[in-house]
């Protein structure tokens, strides 16, 4: 292997160049920290960025690679060059524009949800980090402290100052861990919630929260072992997602409107809404039901804030009791009809918890209209006022979807979907065989980049998931793994991975993905490319990797060496660096990875987009 200490003694190479690249490297990025710290100008907070500045991010790249993988020949000059956009673009979300959101219905908050542009309104340009853009804070510092560079959007430390939600001090936010339902804190409001659902036991390991704000609750659930996908629209409240995503925890863009949330049915282990403001016992109970779809029997959900104990607090609340009456009633009203069994109501906090199985529920006297039996990729499906079966069960003991496991157990446990035959031609051993593959391939990762499992890297995507077993490989308390299922992937295995104990979406790459730029540190894609190959341009999807990767993040593009090389042209002008290395296998397998750390600029630099 090529490193520093020893690339002279590697014959048929050019040791020369690769010490000199790395020197460099490591030179520019120290520079890179000084100046984007604000390092000398008394930012005592940038003195610390800078201590942990490790240029190994750049020079951990195995720039070793055998040259029958590629055509020998520098294409650079071929390459088109990549302009970066105008710094007003620096939070563009293409697909949550605010203008362009204003010209649909409020009806439903249907303005909230997706609206990507046309063809002929997307961006081809880089988007641009803002001056003085910091690397975020290594977990869990970052919890309780973003760079303020990053998001520097002050309104929501006036807004919600009386709740403890955030604080600007100095050029750092900090977030105290309140929240408007949980002022003394989300340790405080979790304490309360574990005295009637099991929190420690591993048996919750997903959470879904509704409304999120800056993620709070997400936040202090990780110390139990809990991960949690958090979503907030893009609203009035500027930047309560990207001020979630900045602090490590997950989350993306989105809303409870007229389309299906993007998961399959049973993801979740528990939903929670803390004053979201979604009105749940509206539209026949629709968004009440959509939660019931994507929880898994026998989860909790949780309820806190308006309208629950209303006669005690509709005077703080300045809301009419009757109406307030009218709401919790309609609420209770869903419950039953959807047989949830309530478990707690405690001061301004109602938990539920629905059924292990659909044998209780036909005793009851009012039946709800029940869904037709669907595929679980309900991609802009439209939200339907029924109620999604259960999976069917042999007895009324039995758990409908399978017995829980505890977590981590869970994650390698051959999930239900599998052990029922629900996903084709997935079966026990080759599940187990993809697990061990991909361990395989982790470990390779990890000998050409020795920072994937030192927490350099927090917030990570995984492009085309499959089974999730990236993921599972990775499983550390020092990062999370977004795992995307691509709409047009063969198999559709997002159940799977959910039962896995693991969090994902699903999502279509022909368009951006629902979150703010510079929101994960590495994205992994597997054989992303050959599979979109003939359904949408590459360079699209590059671009809008490179808009949801940080400055000096890292890409791992596994894919067919044909289409990695022109994967590596398109990227010449995006001021990634790259690196190809053959299959840890050896040389003979026509599947290559391809390495990538973005460079770091920021917005009125005006360096050349070119590949060094």
């Amino acid at each position: 292997m090529a490193t520093k200490g020893n690339a002279g003694d590697v014959k048929g190479r050019n040791s020369i160049s690769i010490l000199v690249v790395a020197v460099l490297c490591c030179f520019f990025y120290i520079l890179g920290a000084w100046q984007r710290s604000g390092f000398g100008k008394g930012d005592s907070i940038a003195v610390e960025i800078t201590k942990q500045s490790d240029c190994s991010i750049l020079s951990n790249l195995n720039y070793e690679t055998h040259r029958n993988d590629d055509t020998g020949t520098d294409d650079s000059k071929e390459a088109k060059e990549c302009k970066p956009c105008d710094k007003r673009y620096i939070d563009y979300t293409p697909c949550h524009d605010q203008t362009r959101a204003m010209t649909f219905p409020r009806e439903n908050m249907i303005y909230r949800e997706r609206h990507c542009p046309p063809e002929e309104e997307k961006l081809h340009c880089l988007i641009p980090a803002p001056e003085g853009y910091a690397t975020p804070f290594p977990w869990p510092k970052s919890r309780d402290y973003v760079p303020f560079a990053n998001a520097p959007y002050k309104s929501l430390t006036v807004e919600k100052a009386v709740q403890n939600w955030i604080q600007y001090e100095g050029n750092v936010f900090r977030f105290p861990g309140g929240g408007t339902q949980f002022p003394h804190g989300a340790d405080a409001y979790i304490f309360q919630l574990a005295t009637v659902i099991p929190l420690d036991s591993g048996m919750i390991r997903t959470a879904l929260d509704t409304g999120c704000g800056v993620a709070s609750f997400g936040a202090y659930l990780f110390k139990r072992k809990i991960v949690t996908m958090s979503f907030a629209p893009r609203d009035s409240h500027e930047a309560q997602v990207q001020f979630a995503l900045e602090r490590g925890v997950p989350a993306f863009i989105g809303v409870l409107g007229s389309i299906m949330l993007p998961f399959p049915s049973r993801s979740f282990d528990m939903a929670h809404c803390s004053r979201c403001l979604i009105p749940w016992g509206a539209n026949d109970g629709m968004y009440m039901k959509e939660v019931d779809r994507v929880l898994r029997p026998g989860g909790y959900w949780v309820l806190s804030g308006p309208p629950i104990n209303w006669r005690t607090n509709y005077k703080s609340w300045q809301r009419p009791k009757e109406e307030l009456e009218e709401e919790q009633r309609k609420i209770e009203e869903v419950a039953k009809l959807l047989c949830w069994e309530k478990k707690e109501e405690q001061g301004e906090v109602a938990i539920w918890r629905k059924r292990t199985n659909y044998e209780y529920c036909q005793k009851q006297n009012s039946q709800p209209t029940m869904c037709e039996a669907t595929k679980d990729n309900v991609w802009y499906k439209k939200m339907e006022a029924c109620v999604t079966p259960y999976p069917e069960t042999a007895g009324p003991g039995e758990i409908a979807g399978g017995e829980w496991i505890p977590f981590p157990k869970r994650l390698n446990a051959v999930p239900f979907r599998i052990a029922s035959g629900s996903v084709p031609g997935v079966s026990a051993e080759t599940f187990e065989e993809d697990n061990r593959l991909w361990k395989k391939h982790v470990n390779a990762y990890k000998r050409i980049n020795k920072l994937i499992d030192s927490g350099r890297y927090r917030n990570i995507m995984d492009m085309n998931a499959g089974l999730g077993s990236f993921a599972a490989a990775l499983d550390s308390p020092k990062l999370w793994v977004m795992n995307v299922m691509p709409t047009i992937a063969e198999k559709d295995t997002l159940g799977v991975i959910f039962e896995r104990g693991l969090i994902g979406i699903y999502h279509d790459w022909c368009e951006a993905f629902s979150t703010y730029p510079r929101t994960y540190d590495l994205i992994h894609a597997n054989g992303l490319f050959s599979l979109y190959k003939d359904k949408c341009n590459a360079e699209d999807i590059l671009l809008e990797m490179d808009r949801i990767l940080r400055p000096e993040g890292t890409v791992i593009i596994r894919d067919q060496v044909d289409v990695l090389k022109k994967v590596r042209k398109l990227v010449k002008g995006m001021r990634w660096n790259t690196e190809m290395v053959d299959h840890e296998d050896g040389p003979l397998v026509s599947e290559k990875v391809l390495f990538a750390v973005k460079q770091y600029w920021v917005a009125g630099e005006n360096n050349s987009t070119s590949s060094q």
